[in-house]
């Protein structure tokens, strides 16, 4: 287990020292040191929230998942609200913190999967039935995935809906109870976006990129460019060219071209296989966990990061649809940045409780082998009274 914990803060810390250089990078040609300065403040409360959810007992969270569900959906809802969310780029997503913004879908991803957790363990022997292992969780999924939907966030709908579906297996619920509303699901989401212009045309900007370069496809476009002049080892820290506005999101969604282009395929596969062992040390931590509500919180952080930077990294090389998801660790954004360290912390949580971390006897405390110098065999006189054993 040590291995896998030391592996895993390892990871995070190689991934959040390399967000912040990047940032600097990014951001030093237009904004100077503000991308720098703000990811530093949310770094530094990260890993305040990180050491802390480390200390406690994950276990504690069992009391507290039915609040803190409570308090997404009542979030949720008030983003939602004219004059008290506030629209970037067509969606109602954020809450204006004054110096800072916070993004309730962030806490979201977290508290579901809590809540998700916490229900496992309470119906560990029902979960088989459609009431418990379906119907009762999915309602509570179906609440906060359609808050999320209407922002509109269709990335982070999607994101949460193949979690969430992960944690219901894993947690025992049959998976031909899953099937079809997952199959509804996906219908209707190819409907929606079907009848919602920006998302269309993200769609064919994907299925045909040379047609599209010039409009919607044109921040896919250039991010290609961007790795493809990087090269294996990159044009130098801070010489990168497509940063200069060529790539819109370049500090938060589609920062893995910059880190490309700049430090060259060497840096981005050193990222890919850093998620790869977070994912791994992640499972090992929440397979080997003491109960089974650790084990399923486990899981659940390990998937939400594996398949958050899986579409970040799969959108920047155009290999799946702009879905507008940061990059763990590196993008720019503080609540996501927050979360994910919150989330860590849970994990070493987990692992420091595990099954696996048994107090073991030292070498040099080895215990010695009985004295039997005090026994004797029995004299002939004596051997004549024992009884017989044939």
């Amino acid at each position: 287990m040590r291995y896998a914990t030391n592996t895993l803060a390892f990871c995070v810390a190689g991934l959040l020292a390399l967000g912040i250089v990047m940032l600097y990078s990014a951001g030093m040609a237009q904004t100077g040191a503000r991308y720098l300065t703000m990811q530093l403040v949310w770094a530094g409360l990260g890993i305040v929230v990180c050491f802390v959810a480390t200390a406690i007992d994950y276990r504690w969270l069992k009391k507290i998942a039915w609040p803190l569900l409570g308090l997404t959906v009542l979030l949720l809802i008030l983003v939602l609200i004219p004059g008290i969310g506030i629209i970037r780029n067509g969606a109602r997503r954020w809450f204006d913190l004054g110096p800072m913004n916070f993004q309730p879908s962030e806490l979201a991803k977290i508290t579901l999967i809590i809540g998700l957790a916490a229900w496992a363990e309470w119906q560990s022997t029902r979960m088989r039935e459609f009431k418990y292992g379906l119907l009762i969780p999915g309602s509570v999924i179906a609440v906060i995935m359609g808050l999320i939907f209407f922002e509109p966030d269709f990335g982070t709908t999607m994101l949460l809906a193949s979690v969430c579906c992960i944690l219901l297996v894993v947690s025992g619920a049959n998976w031909k109870h899953i099937v079809p509303p997952l199959g509804i699901g996906v219908a209707g989401l190819a409907i929606a976006i079907m009848n919602d212009p920006l998302r269309l045309k993200r769609i064919m900007a994907f299925l045909y990129p040379e047609q599209h370069r010039e409009g919607t496809g044109f921040q896919a476009y250039q991010a290609m460019l961007a790795l493809g002049s990087g090269g294996s080892t990159g044009l130098g820290l801070g010489n990168g060219r497509q940063k200069l506005g060529f790539v819109p999101e370049h500090n938060t969604d589609f920062i893995f071209s910059i880190i490309g282009e700049e430090l060259g395929v060497v840096a981005t596969l050193a990222v890919v296989l850093a998620f790869m062992a977070i994912v791994i040390c992640g499972l090992y931590i929440a397979w080997n966990a003491r109960d089974r509500f650790g084990m399923v919180l486990g899981t659940g952080i390990t998937f939400l990061i594996g398949l958050q930077a899986f579409i970040n990294i799969g959108v920047v090389t155009s290999a799946l649809p702009n879905k507008g998801l940061p990059l763990p660790f590196i993008s720019y954004g503080g609540s996501s940045l927050v979360m994910m360290l919150g989330s860590v912390g849970l994990l070493l949580s987990i692992a420091s409780y595990s099954r696996s971390e048994q107090p073991t006897l030292d070498p040099g405390d080895a215990l010695e082998e009985p004295d039997t110098s005090h026994f004797h065999e029995p004299k002939p006189e004596q051997q004549e009274l024992l009884p017989d054993s044939s």
